[in-house]
């Protein structure tokens, strides 16, 4: 299996040890994950302003990947979703495809074939390398370890955009994949609620609210961690958990993982070689997550 990796603004900035862990786990399982230096933003952040010049954003880091022959992986919920319904579009209408092309890339010296697909990191995990194969190289079980799944809103909504078999409104992959390590993914109210990052810019204390009331959930559930696959949901239950915490006077410390962190443990990587020195919310001591980082 070979990817153009895409990291998108976020992950190369805030979240190092998200790319680092999904790096070395690709790697246990034969994934090659190639650099386009040239890559560029998705469009995601501009296209409730103008959609057009998204489509371009897009449509250009779709052509630079069509250039080298490869499908897309992607570490980030809105990136992949960005990407995905432009391919889509793109694919589809003719007309637009031919816009784009002769009036917007044109400039760039970039051409949009329609080639190629995109899928999220976490879907290869679980479609390509599969849950099976997973468990089979497990070689430190994390039996013991309850862990509430995280999913985001753009992982697989809009679903019209997704060829999963996973159900948008009750979906389980992610609750495999943790199970796959050893560890119990357990349910929690309201587990599909948005992070809140999409309106973080615009309207602070309803952002704060939303992922307030996850960590609530969460916490109330017994959880020891909360397990992401979206550096933007990270910084909104990790990054902003101590702001959280002195705005609503509570007290959660609840760690947040990235998947591949996880599953790296469970594949005999060390805690320093999954980045986990970078992740700002420590477990409580005594607890399996604690024993596990040493």
């Amino acid at each position: 299996m070979k990817y153009a990796l895409y990291l998108g603004c976020t992950a190369p900035v805030r979240a190092i040890n998200y790319e680092l862990a999904a790096r070395k786990t690709a790697d246990r399982f034969g994934m090659e994950l190639v650099d386009i230096n040239d890559f560029g933003c998705c469009g995601f952040p501009v296209k409730s302003v103008k959609q057009e010049t998204a489509l371009l954003m897009a449509a250009r880091n779709l052509a630079l990947a069509e250039e080298k022959g490869l499908d897309i992986c992607a570490l980030c919920n809105s990136c992949s979703s960005t990407l995905l319904e432009a391919n889509k579009k793109l694919q589809e209408d003719e007309a637009l495809r031919a816009r784009v092309n002769e009036k917007l890339l044109a400039s760039t010296g970039k051409r949009y074939e329609g080639t190629i697909t995109v899928r999220h990191f976490a879907r290869i995990l679980y479609e390509e390398v599969g849950v099976a194969r997973i468990r089979e190289k497990v070689t430190v079980s994390l039996s013991g370890l309850n862990l509430a799944a995280h999913y985001g809103c753009h992982y697989l909504k809009p679903a019209a955009l997704h060829d999963s078999s996973d159900d948008p409104e009750h979906p389980t992959s992610l609750d495999e994949l943790i199970a796959a390590t050893g560890a119990r993914s357990i349910f929690y109210e309201d587990r599909n609620q948005c992070c809140g990052g999409g309106i973080l810019g615009i309207e602070e204390q309803t952002a704060l609210a939303l992922p307030k009331r996850k960590l609530d959930h969460v916490k109330a559930s017994g959880a020891e961690a909360l397990i992401v696959i979206c550096p933007f949901c990270d910084i909104m239950y990790e990054l902003n958990q101590r702001r959280i915490e002195k705005l609503y006077q509570t007290e959660y410390r609840l760690p947040v993982l990235y998947y591949p962190q996880l599953l790296g443990l469970a594949l005999g990587f060390s805690p320093d070689e999954m980045g986990l020195e970078l992740n700002r919310v420590r477990p409580p001591a005594g607890s399996r997550l604690a024993e596990l980082l040493g």
